[in-house]
């Protein structure tokens, strides 16, 4: 089938205002946030959906003309897994914004993927409820797209990924059948579990179209502080005894190496803390006790300065005082692009080997290529780390210098993508957290699912 047929078809099955050719295509749906489509690549169409049948059309016509399709979300990633192919259709859920519903009882919200995560925490919110994930980029990310990344973020520690978010999920497979599982339940064993085949799968299974997600209740009070430590030992030690202590209520342990701290406080008119230390960690707890909390807190916090586990800190007293604090934190997006060409990971290691994979990686990087600049950072408690390297190099040994880090973190028992995906960009590197025997099952479940091989072809396998 031709251009001009399949592009006719797709009209016949979602309607002329729904899908869009050449120029109609905006120069966005060309790449994701990090990685661009290939020069000379050229989408077939944009088909932009109302609802699942209107999904179930579209990939009807695709499977009978054997065309490729590649879903886009937020276009938010880091990975490549919303980047077009060529002669694809680039199918796109950002009319599917209903939240269908909020189940006071059921704690649950039910919403279309397109649904932005942002608008889905407000809409929890207003309803007395709070949805626990939460990423940078939630104003633009959706939850089909959470889905299909897992999406993680700073309260992982406390509530879990996307996968022990979600109750209930809608998807579409290659040939448009549907598969309906909504459920509200946190307890159904009747089978297998399918819908956690399609949670991290990046679009290569299945178009995720509708979503059933657990809410909480809102916490009532919530302390921050900022510690400084001789270094990831002694955050690793900090973690155990925040964990003692507080429980539950520990909702964020936010790891910063030196590097990172220099670089996030250079044009701060006053750092909260001084620099010079081994490591920072940025600490929240939230809960529902408002004359208890704060005190429990401020005494934990003041035995671990005693004890010489944290050597200076800095309390929030106020909201603005919390922002502030985060705000180091959060930095990196404004100081990190300042370095030019880079290159990022996004990796996770076990949290006991952390401290034993900076020690092993970082020094490797320095001694290869001398003046490095390398900025470590993440969410220490579930392993989760982000680091940028920035050779002294006019061109960036991309593949060298991800060859040395993927082989430290396998070596750790680690993974090479924590929160962002395989997509194209770690698609190479893939065998370093999978054996050999796990990738043939992940293909033996990719033909099986998608036989022709339409689903974002190229990505993940």
């Amino acid at each position: 089938m031709d251009t001009m047929d399949i592009v006719s078809s797709l009209r016949a099955a979602v309607g002329d205002d729904s899908v869009r050719t050449g120029e109609g295509i905006e120069p966005r749906r060309l790449r994701d946030w990090a990685i661009a489509a290939e020069p000379g690549v050229v989408p077939v169409a944009l088909v932009l959906p109302r609802d699942t049948a209107g999904v179930a059309a579209t990939m009807r016509a695709c499977h009978a003309a054997r065309v490729p399709v590649v879903v886009q979300g937020g276009l938010t990633g880091l990975a490549g897994g919303a980047t077009p192919v060529h002669g694809c259709v680039l199918l796109s859920l950002e009319r599917m914004r209903a939240i269908e519903r909020i189940d006071a009882l059921d704690a649950t919200l039910t919403a279309q993927a397109g649904v932005t995560l942002q608008s889905a925490q407000e809409a929890a919110q207003a309803a007395g409820w709070l949805l626990p994930l939460d990423i940078g980029a939630r104003g633009s990310c959706t939850l089909g797209g959470n889905v299909a990344t897992n999406a993680g973020g700073n309260r992982v520690l406390r509530y879990g990924t996307t996968r022990d978010l979600l109750l209930g999920l809608e998807v579409v497979l290659a040939d448009g059948t549907v598969i309906e599982s909504l459920g509200r339940m946190q307890k159904d064993n009747a089978g297998y579990d399918l819908q956690q085949l399609f949670v991290g799968s990046e679009g290569t299974l299945g178009v995720v179209t509708r979503v059933v997600m657990r809410l909480f209740p809102l916490p009532r009070t919530t302390q921050t502080a900022l510690c400084a430590v001789d270094g990831i030992e002694a955050a690793g030690e900090l973690l155990g005894a925040a964990r003692r202590a507080l429980g539950g209520q520990l909702s964020a342990f936010e790891l910063m190496l030196p590097t990172f701290w220099r670089l996030a406080t250079a044009s701060a008119s006053r750092a909260p803390l001084a620099a010079g230390h081994g490591a920072y960690v940025l600490i929240e707890a939230s809960g529902f006790d408002e004359a208890a909390d704060g005190p429990r807190f401020e005494h934990w916090l003041q035995s671990q300065m005693e004890a010489g586990v944290v050597r200076d800190a800095a309390l929030a007293q106020s909201l603005q005082d919390a922002a502030g604090l985060w705000a180091v934190r959060e930095a990196g997006s404004h100081f990190l692009p300042a370095l030019g060409e880079r290159i990022g990971f996004d990796i996770s290691v076990p949290p006991g080997g952390i401290a034993a994979f900076a020690a092993d990686c970082l020094p490797r990087i320095d001694s290869h290529w001398p003046g490095s600049t390398a900025v470590c950072f993440g969410h220490m408690a579930d392993g989760n780390l982000h680091l940028v390297v920035r050779t002294p190099d006019a061109v960036q040994p991309v593949h060298a210098v991800e060859s040395l880090v993927y082989g430290c973190v396998r070596a750790a028992g680690g993974s090479v993508a924590a929160e962002h995906g395989v997509g194209l960009h770690r698609r190479e590197w893939l065998g370093h957290t999978r054996t050999s025997e796990a990738l043939a099952l992940m293909r033996r479940l990719k033909d099986m699912l998608d036989p022709l091989g339409l689903l974002n072809p190229g990505k993940v396998l």
